[in-house]
């Protein structure tokens, strides 16, 4: 299969995982991307409706070996969908057949090697690190639409960094406090058969996981976090694992550097994010809800002055395979090939 003329041919490798499965969905509604291959070494020869029912009669595409060569003969645009350590094999190969490549793994979001290292493992293609661009539109549209590798933001960065991009431009916080409290849904932790990831251990509970410090976002965010304020900064972030599918809330504490009233915090999220098509700043007293932006693109931002404490209360809800993975991803595509931002993401959550 090749595309039309008037179409981008679009790959996605490792396509058999929760986020290559709704990059599947979002492009069979993209009207000028066109999908034309899709890899999975563990379904290779198989269909992809057989692994996803949901896409019977949308993509009669199926599961290949994952042959970058003969790939970036027919797609100009490919994203990699893969477990970190996977892309940087197949990232030099892509990019050397003059190839552009979104990666929603880990393998480029962090612009240091030794950093990388530290959280994760040996870095294999550390040169093309300086030249990979973080996949976070709202705060770095211009380089995105210049660019050919892409690192595709995590789900719990996409949902604190935004959530705290003006206050840090602002200067307003005291960022020794701030502390990061994220509850994300089943699906973050992708579709393989892991005990902790079962109904009968997640159902009926909630619990944080990774505490103290350990999970591997924290640099990642860190990282956006200090570039937003100009140095270093450290957070508290918690994870905690809900007994639901998808969706991620994020309820962000700092404390207040100067007496600012209400109306000027809504006035710098307004400056930052008032023209952004997929974030929706609540109204005063405003309270965000995954079920609000469930199946959808969009991130919710509210946020409460606690006058007695002293400090701000900022929350986000986005969908963690959405707006934390695959439309976030599609979105960097757009911008990527001049598409208008929205195409195939516009549609409104699920609900109920």
């Amino acid at each position: 299969m090749i595309s039309s003329p008037e179409k981008v041919a679009v790959a996605v490798i490792g396509a058999s995982g929760y986020t290559g499965g709704e990059l599947a969905r979002l492009l069979s509604i993209h009207p000028t991307a066109q999908l034309v291959a899709v890899t999975s070494r563990q379904y290779a020869g198989q269909k992809m409706t057989k692994v996803f029912p949901s896409l019977r009669g949308i993509c009669d595409l199926s599961f290949e070996e994952p042959a970058i060569e003969d790939i970036c003969r027919r797609a100009e645009i490919i994203f990699t969908a893969v477990p970190h350590k996977t892309a940087m094999l197949v990232a030099p190969q892509i990019l050397a057949a003059g190839k552009k490549l979104i990666d929603l793994s880990a393998d480029f979001r962090l612009d240091d090697a030794a950093t990388y290292e530290q959280w994760y493992e040996p870095h294999s293609a550390p040169e093309y690190l300086a030249e990979a661009v973080y996949g976070l539109p709202e705060l770095y549209r211009d380089d995105i639409k210049k660019a050919r590798l892409i690192a595709n933001p995590g789900c719990y960065p996409t949902s604190i960094i935004l959530a705290l991009a003006p206050l840090l431009r602002a200067r307003v916080i005291d960022v020794t406090t701030i502390i990061a409290d994220s509850k994300s849904g089943t699906s973050g932790a992708g579709r393989g058969a892991v005990i902790s990831s079962l109904y009968c251990e997640v159902a009926d509970g909630f619990r944080p996981y990774k505490v103290g410090g350990v999970h591997r976002h924290i640099p990642e965010i860190e990282q956006e976090l200090g570039k937003l304020h100009g140095s270093a900064i450290t957070i508290t972030f918690t994870p905690h694992l809900l007994p639901v599918s998808r969706g991620i809330l994020s309820t962000i504490y700092a404390r207040l550097k100067e007496d600012v009233t209400a109306e000027q915090i809504a006035g710098l999220y307004a400056t930052m994010y008032g023209r952004e098509e997929f974030v929706r700043l609540l109204p005063a007293g405003g309270i965000p809800a995954t079920q609000y932006v469930r199946g959808s693109n969009y991130c919710d931002i509210g946020f409460c002055l606690d006058r007695r404490a002293g400090r701000i209360i900022v929350m986000t809800a986005i969908d963690n395979i959405v707006k934390g993975a695959s439309g976030q991803a599609i979105q960097n595509m757009n911008l990527l090939c001049g598409f208008p931002e929205h195409t195939a993401l516009a549609a409104p959550a699920f609900f109920p």
